[in-house]
Parts: structure tokens; C-alpha cells; sequence
């Protein structure tokens, strides 16, 4: 027996021992404080944006990037996380993952200009993206199947509260302490778990496949190169040799990693599966619903500081019934759609979450009543929790069982991406000259802004109207497990 089936045998009758109890809670512990961390992450970050073009003086792109270094380096990186955790051992890669987090947030804590930041968030992307997959392969592995239901759930409740909670302690941070502390807070934390994690987690391994280095550094660059060019053209117009250079270079470089992908031995992203209707379906979905989210959240927190003058706190609670109602609305969909189908609540979601961001794209101006803007919030959130839970089951059980890991990975990195888009073109819309320099003036490039975040939503309902819906396999419907949806996530 080779030595790492033997690891995998010990593992396996440790579980059947006094000891399966304990190890399984810590498991459950730990795994859950990792993934917190990172869902935590972006939904503080963008509380902080106010008073990080403040402090370090920096300019609407230095924002975006703020936001789009983490969200590309967490979706290029992500499907290699678990790939990773199962040749060098999942453990090993969970202790790195929350090394390089915790690291990188000290250093963007300690930033003393906007590009150190970028660059510190970009590695945190990093990181996270190696903790974010770990954490469920982890909790999946030290379960037995009638007991896995159960812990998946408590885990995907703990991201829940990271989303929900993410503004009002974000707030809390910022307002009363500093932006820095946002990034401090992780340190602590990360220095307790990882000696924990390497006392107590029990190491395993997966399929000792090949990483696609190849398909990494293509999508990387590329994906990099169009974000690039779609941030830059606020400052150099659409019609610069720049802009025009950086988003021919980034179709192109993407549509090599495309045909790499096609004749690589191991492909980072398995492109056979696209040719499946379903799974094609909710990954655009997926992307569309993010552009709207992560785009209008990126503007959302700054309309309530810039241009309505609330403190981080005071905008962190009143975002509560945006984020908070998906947190309530979530289970209650999951349960439902497993009576009458995902599509209907998927659609639905979709055109809420449209309906509420037209409304407030209509009304907006710098008095509006928080009567009206709560109301369209809870309408959007209602929304979008209708559509979290039910768009994961549908990649789910829209490929077979085995290839369950692969869809849900690839699924994680799309919306990430559909996050770095909405971001970059809600920017360039609200952009204009002296936008920052009176409420008027916000408040007119933040409506116009919220249409497009609006159409992004219209346009993931129609994908899911027009897609025509069959029932999902047995085996994958009974290998289903769904994982929540992070800011960081808002993964």
C-alpha cells in the first residue's frame, strides 16, 4: 500500500473512532472562520471606499481596482484552489490560503498609497481563493454522508451572515476606528487558525491531477487586460489606442486560453461542459446577476455617503434590508424549488432584483426618502435571494455527480467575473467630470449607472425564459450541494 493510501485508510478509520466527534466540530469550526473571513471581506471593503479615496487620495479607477484586483485574482485562482488541495493535501493548502490572506491584510492595512493597496488586495484574492473551495472539500470530507446535509447548511449559513452582516460591521469599523482596521481585523483570526488548522484538521487528498499553468496565465492576462481596458477608459476615452489595444488584446489572449482549453490533457475549465443548455444557462445567469449586484453595490455605498452625507454605520444599517432580506428569502426558495423547479424563482429573482434598481434609478436624487430607497433595497434583496440558492442547485444538477466539483468551481469564478464587469461598466457610465464634487452631480451618473445594473438583471431573466428547461439527473440531483454565494465573494 502506498503510503498515501494509507494516509487516506487512516483518515477513513479515525472517523469510526472516539476521536470522529471532536475532529469533526473543528473541522466544521475551522473551515466555517476561513470562509467568513473571505465573505466577509469585500462587503467590508466596500463600506471603506468613501473614506479610502479620502485617505489616500485616490481617484474613481484607483476604487474600481480596489475592488477588481481582489474579484480577478480570486476568479482566475479559484478554480486552481482546489486543484491544489488535492495534490499537495487539502489541509496544507488551507493553512497557505489563510497565510497568504492574512498577510496580504496586514499589508494593505499598513498601504501607504492606493497602488500598494491594489496590489495587497490582489493577493488577498489569492488567497482566498485557495481558502473559499477548501473549506467545503474540507467539511465534505470529515462528514459521513447522512451528517454532510447538516454541516453543509450551518456552513452556508455562516457565509449568509458574512453577506448580511458585511455593511453594519464594515460601517462600525470605519467610523469608529479607521479603513485600516478593516483589514486588521482578519489578522488576529487568521494567526489563531492556522496553527489550529494544522493541529487539528486531518490531512486528505484528491485526484493527483496536472495544473493547467498554461490555461492560468491566459485567462489571468487576458481577463486582466480587458478589465484594464474597460477601468482606463474613463481617463483616456473609449476611442484611445490604449483602451482600444487593451480589450483587442484581452479577446484575443481569451480566445487562446478557449482553444487551449480544448486540447489541454487537464483544462482548467472543462469547456465540454457547455455544451450543456442548463448549465450554460445558470452561469449566465450567474454573471449577469453579478454585474448588476457587485456594480451597483460598488456605487450603493458611496450614493449613501457622498451624496445622501450618512456616516459608514448609518449606510451600513440602511443597506440592511437589501442584504439581509436574501439572507431570509434564501432558505425558503431552496425548499420551494425543489417542489416546483428552479427557473421560476430564478426568473422572478431576476426581475425583482431588476424592478428594484429601476426604481431606485428613477427616484434617485440626493434627499430621497430611505422610506422609498428601503423599500426598492428589500425588493432587489428579495430578489436576490430568490435566485442564490436556486441558480446553484440548477449548475448542479445540470452535470453529472462526478463532475460536480469541476461545475461548481467554474460556476464561482463566472460570477466573480460577471462582478469585475458590472464594476467596470457601471464606473465608466457614472464617470463625468467632478462627479464627486457635489451630491447633484453623483447622483446623476449614479442613476444613470443603476439602469445598466437594471438591464444586467433583465438580461439574466431573459437568458433564463428563453432556455428551455429539462429535469435534471438523478445522480446529480443527489450529489447536489449547492455552495452560497459570497460577496467575496460580494464571493
Amino acid at each position: 500500500m502506498s503510503s498515501r493510501e494509507g494516509r487516506a485508510t487512516e483518515t477513513l478509520a479515525d472517523r469510526a473512532g472516539p476521536q470522529a466527534g471532536p475532529r469533526r466540530a473543528w473541522t466544521l469550526e475551522l473551515a466555517s472562520l476561513g470562509l467568513f473571513m473571505v465573505a466577509l471581506d469585500n462587503m467590508v471593503v466596500t463600506l471603506a471606499l468613501p473614506a479610502l479615496r479620502a485617505s489616500l487620495h485616490g481617484s474613481l479607477a484607483d476604487l474600481e481596482w480596489t475592488v477588481n484586483a481582489y474579484l480577478l485574482s480570486f476568479a482566475c485562482w479559484l478554480l486552481a484552489g482546489a486543484a491544489l488541495g488535492d495534490r499537495f493535501g487539502r489541509r496544507r493548502m488551507f493553512c497557505i490560503g489563510m497565510a497568504v490572506f492574512t498577510a496580504a491584510s496586514a499589508w494593505a492595512a499598513l498601504s501607504p498609497t492606493v497602488g500598494v493597496l491594489i496590489a495587497a488586495r490582489a493577493v488577498q484574492g489569492a488567497g482566498a481563493a485557495m481558502v473559499m473551495p477548501l473549506t467545503l472539500t474540507l467539511i465534505s470530507e470529515a462528514f459521513p454522508p447522512d451528517k454532510r446535509g447538516m454541516a453543509i447548511g450551518l456552513w452556508g449559513g455562516i457565509a449568509g451572515l458574512a453577506v448580511a452582516g458585511g455593511p453594519v460591521i464594515g460601517g462600525a469599523v470605519v467610523q469608529g476606528l479607521s479603513w485600516h482596521w478593516i483589514f486588521w481585523l482578519n489578522v488576529p483570526v487568521g494567526l489563531a487558525v492556522i496553527p489550529l488548522a494544522a493541529w487539528r484538521l486531518r490531512e486528505s487528498f484528491g485526484p493527483r491531477a496536472r495544473l493547467d499553468v498554461a490555461g492560468l496565465v491566459l485567462a489571468g492576462a487576458g481577463l486582466f487586460s480587458i478589465t484594464w481596458g474597460l477601468v482606463r477608459a474613463n481617463t483616456v476615452g473609449w476611442s484611445s489606442a490604449e483602451v482600444i489595444g487593451a480589450l483587442a488584446a484581452g479577446a484575443a489572449l481569451v480566445g487562446l486560453f478557449a482553444a487551449w482549453e480544448r486540447w489541454a490533457r487537464a483544462p482548467m475549465l472543462p469547456l465540454a461542459l457547455f455544451r450543456r443548455a442548463r448549465f450554460t444557462a445558470a452561469n449566465g445567469v450567474s454573471f449577469f446577476m453579478y454585474a448588476g449586484l457587485f456594480g451597483t453595490l460598488f456605487l450603493m455605498t458611496q450614493f449613501l455617503q457622498s451624496a445622501q452625507h450618512y456616516t459608514p454605520l448609518q449606510a451600513g444599517i440602511r443597506m440592511l434590508p437589501w442584504t439581509a432580506a436574501a439572507m431570509v428569502i434564501s432558505p425558503v426558495a431552496g425548499k420551494l424549488a425543489d417542489r416546483y423547479g428552479n427557473r421560476p424563482f430564478i426568473t422572478t429573482g431576476l426581475l425583482l432584483q431588476a424592478a428594484g434598481l429601476a426604481w431606485i434609478a428613477a427616484v434617485a436624487t440626493p434627499g430621497l426618502s430611505y422610506a422609498v430607497l428601503g423599500a426598492a433595497l428589500t425588493v432587489a434583496g428579495i430578489g436576490i435571494g430568490l435566485v442564490f440558492p436556486t441558480v446553484a442547485t440548477e449548475v448542479m444538477t445540470s452535470v453529472p455527480g462526478p463532475q460536480i466539483g469541476v461545475a461548481s468551481g467554474t460556476n464561482s469564478a463566472l460570477r466573480e467575473l460577471g462582478g469585475v464587469f458590472g464594476v467596470a461598466v457601471l464606473a465608466s457610465i457614472f464617470a463625468r467630470p467632478g462627479a464627486y464634487t457635489t451630491p447633484a452631480i453623483f447622483t446623476s451618473g449614479f442613476q444613470a449607472a443603476l439602469w445598466a445594473g437594471a438591464a444586467f438583471s433583465a438580461a439574466g431573466a431573459l437568458i433564463a425564459i428563453t432556455v428551455r428547461q429539462r429535469p435534471a439527473p438523478a445522480e446529480a440531483r443527489s450529489h447536489a450541494r449547492p455552495e452560497p454565494a459570497t460577496a467575496s465573494t460580494v464571493d
